[in-house]
């Protein structure tokens, strides 16, 4: 039985990761093309670069966790050794130099691809946990629900605070150096949470379930393991698709509400004595809205499965998704309703991922007999990143595309470009997500046949010696 304390211990770790990961959805783009000065088209082609490079060295860090043995365990430890790292990093990357466009240039591709790179080696050891801190389909998705809960909890702390930030520390003085020190000093502000809740999710987590097989495999095994593994193709496709619906719609927002809405036309909404932009309010509301879906998502995926659930899910984020083209900058009610319904869509499918990818684990071990926990979670990530690569380039070249400049008025082109990065494109992503799903083979019939078996043998580990 995991104790309430161990689930929140393992929520922290998904809300550090998910505080940095909403900035770079959300305000990494108009960072570098509004602040740090680059054009569109060239931050388009290092994101997708970066994160093409860094998606598969996902798979690395899964290999090397799997092989690491210590005190604590095999994957908690990348969470102590790299929380300050991780913080460290993030900083640099929303760190203007006076250095020239080319010198620039080099060192946003540096400091981003470094950071993704720690992203990588601290989030896939820590998406493992879930494999081994449970044998149970039905803790993992217990745990599920409050990884993602934290998630969007620290999203929503982040996204609602950051501007916030920036304009305190950046001051009233109007100057791009005032600017770019605001940035700076709001990340670090952020970094330091981040750090603080790896060390409590360390602190509060522990490593359960032990291999049938007390060696592992060579690797040329486990990698023709995985080849085998349908439902891991699956989840593969399915989750670079929802990201690609996440990282489109994350990445053009600030553009949509500074560009399409002229958000500065509207006097700032003050909460506690903090003034809000229209556009943090929308971005925080979505994740709540997140937190929402994944409330819902354990009783509709008891109800109705985890398949017709994620399905159902992404179908209605399509359609609704579509529609959202149509509206016009004035009509705010109808675009933060619909940001509300196609949030709390998005949050009802990502733990029935996290929970699926455990499952795929399982499946693994029962056909196999070897358990590459953090080889199969790196896929997770891996597949984060490829979508997150595919749609934040997009969103990049399909702004230069039209046109796009920074900081002026915009041309009605770019303007119906910055609105299908909200609307149309998203759409296609969710829809070939659900289409993915629709192969998922593994039910919950199916997974508790696998469990009760997997139990049975590692009660009989002299079986397998």
């Amino acid at each position: 039985m995991i104790k309430l304390t161990e689930k929140i211990g393992y929520g922290l770790g998904d809300m550090a990761s998910s505080m940095f990961w909403k900035l770079f959805g959300a305000y990494l783009m108009i960072f570098y093309t509004d602040v740090f000065g680059l054009p569109a088209a060239a931050v388009g082609t290092m994101f997708l670069i970066t994160r093409v490079w860094d998606s598969l060295f996902d798979p690395v860090v899964g290999i090397i966790a799997d092989r690491t043995h210590s005190r604590w365990g095999k994957f908690r430890p990348f969470l102590l050794w790299l929380a300050i790292p991780f913080a460290a990093i993030g900083v640099l990357t929303f760190t203007t130099p006076e250095i020239g466009s080319t010198g620039k240039l080099i060192y946003a591709y540096t400091t981003y691809s470094l950071m993704m790179m720690v992203y990588s080696a601290i989030n896939v050891p820590y998406a493992s946990l879930l494999g081994v801190m449970s044998p149970h389909p039905k803790d993992r998705n217990t745990l599920s629900t409050y990884r993602m809960v934290f998630a969007y909890i620290g999203s929503f702390i982040a996204l609602l605070l950051f501007m916030p930030l920036v304009n305190l520390f950046r001051g009233i003085s109007g100057e791009l150096a005032d600017e770019r020190r605001g940035w700076t000093l709001a990340v670090a502000v952020i970094a330091i949470l981040c750090a603080l809740l790896f060390f409590g999710c360390f602190a509060w987590t522990r490593e359960r379930v032990e291999p049938i097989r007390e060696k592992a495999n060579d690797l040329r095994q486990d990698l023709k393991d995985l080849k085998h593994n349908k439902p891991w193709w699956i989840l593969l496709g399915a989750g670079i698709a929802a990201l690609i619906f996440n990282s489109i719609r994350d990445g053009a927002t600030v553009y949509y509400f500074k560009y399409f809405i002229v958000e500065e036309g509207y006097a700032d909404i003050t909460l506690l004595g903090i003034p809000f932009v229209l556009s943090g309010l929308y971005l925080a509301v979505g994740q709540a809205a997140n937190i929402i879906g994944v409330i819902l998502a354990a009783p509709l995926s008891n109800r109705f499965g985890k398949k017709d659930t994620y399905m159902g899910a992404m179908i209605l984020a399509t359609l609704l998704s579509i529609i959202f083209f149509w509206l016009d900058k004035t009509d705010l009610r109808q675009i933060f309703a619909f940001q509300v319904i196609i949030s709390a869509c998005a949050g009802c499918i990502f733990p029935l991922l996290w929970s699926m990818y455990a499952d795929c684990t399982d499946y693994s071990e029962w056909k196999t007999g070897s358990r590459a926990t953090g080889l199969i979670f790196s896929s997770s990530s891996m597949s984060q990143k490829f979508g997150w690569a595919i749609g934040t380039a997009i969103t990049g070249w399909l702004l230069a595309f039209f046109g796009f400049r920074a900081n002026v008025a915009q041309s009605e082109e770019a303007i119906n470009g910055i609105r299908m990065c909200l609307s149309i494109l998203p759409a296609i992503g969710s829809f070939l997500s659900a289409v993915f799903i629709a192969f998922y083979p593994l039910s919950y019939k199916k997974m508790s046949e696998i469990t009760t078996e997997l139990e049975s043998k590692r009660k009989n580990k002299s079986d397998y010696a």
